[in-house]
């Protein structure tokens, strides 16, 4: 438990880091923009194509089990999603933005450094195939939720077609054929998949330091959606897995993945159309502070 409170103080300096860069006018408005477009349209892509160009690729027969598990779990993150906002004290307006904090979690920057200190490093490629429907689904219904106005929501074409969507498709056709890129390949595109935790953390902190303090600890509907997303919702998912009988590793490494703060790209997004960033900013700030307690909290159901 003590590796796992660590990573999460680790992951959460970062943020402070951010926020002492933004009130030293070292980052501002538009230089998070700019970079929020460089970690979605190009660190991140790269991080998800570099996950599949180690030595050893991940056993092909284990993927289609894994992917049903982490789809059926977004299919109810997400129904989750569309129906609990219309039950709190939100403008009608705010419900997507709401709607993004309790469906997508911060996997890929949080969730696999947690699941290696939980279940060790060996997990860490389940919960990368278990991620994969984020990573799909994210540049879809997360666009989708912030986009949308006054509670009216337009889905885009081109997010499937985006950097992400691409790098996500090419990354499970080097699995399914089993081509090992060479160095020369592989490595740029690890090295530039390494900026985006960082990066998007800085964001965070950047966005997190626009917001009044009194502000950010004040908002009745974010304690209720951090309670949501950190621990309600996990242990529905965790009761359904065990009414399911999945396998128990998979269900629990599931489980704690489904309980991450919100997801950075929540304020890479918000910055991106320029809507809700300010409620985008206290949600990541209040579950990413709370987890450090709620994620050890909830191992003790597993």
């Amino acid at each position: 438990m003590d590796a796992i409170v660590t990573q999460m103080i680790i992951l959460f300096i970062l943020v402070i880091i951010g926020y002492c860069l933004s009130k030293k006018k070292m980052m501002d408005a538009d230089f998070d923009r700019k970079l929020s477009g460089l970690v979605i349209n190009v660190t991140c892509p790269s991080l998800i194509l570099s996950s599949v160009m180690g030595d050893t690729l991940p056993d092909k027969e284990k993927i289609l089990p894994l992917l049903v598990v982490g789809f059926a779990t977004y299919v109810i993150l997400i129904g989750l999603a569309f129906l609990l906002p219309r039950y709190l004290p939100v403008k009608s307006s705010d419900r997507g933005i709401y709607s993004f904090m309790l469906a997508f979690g911060n996997v890929g920057f949080i969730g696999y450094p947690i699941v290696a200190s939980i279940f060790g490093a060996s997990a860490v490629f389940y919960a990368s195939i278990l991620n994969f429907p984020s990573t799909l689904l994210i540049f879809v219904f997360g666009t989708l939720f912030i986009s949308g106005g006054q509670g009216k929501m337009r889905f885009d074409w081109r997010t499937l077609y985006c950097p992400a969507m691409i790098a996500s498709y090419l990354s499970i056709l080097i699995v399914v054929t089993g081509w090992v890129p060479p160095r020369v390949i592989s490595t740029p595109f690890i090295l530039l998949g390494n900026v985006t935790v960082p990066a998007a953390l800085l964001i965070i902190g950047s966005s997190i330091a626009r917001v009044p303090i009194r502000r950010m600890f004040g908002n009745t509907a974010i304690y209720i959606m951090s309670v949501l997303r950190l621990m309600l919702v996990p242990l529905l998912i965790l009761y359904l897995s065990r009414l399911c009988s999945i396998d128990e590793t998979i269900a629990n490494i599931n489980v704690v993945l489904a309980a991450m703060p919100v997801a950075s790209y929540g304020t890479l997004f918000c910055i991106q159309y320029q809507k809700g960033e300010v409620i985008m900013a206290e949600g990541t700030f209040l579950t990413t502070l709370l987890s450090v307690l709620s994620i050890p909290l909830l191992t003790m159901f597993l």
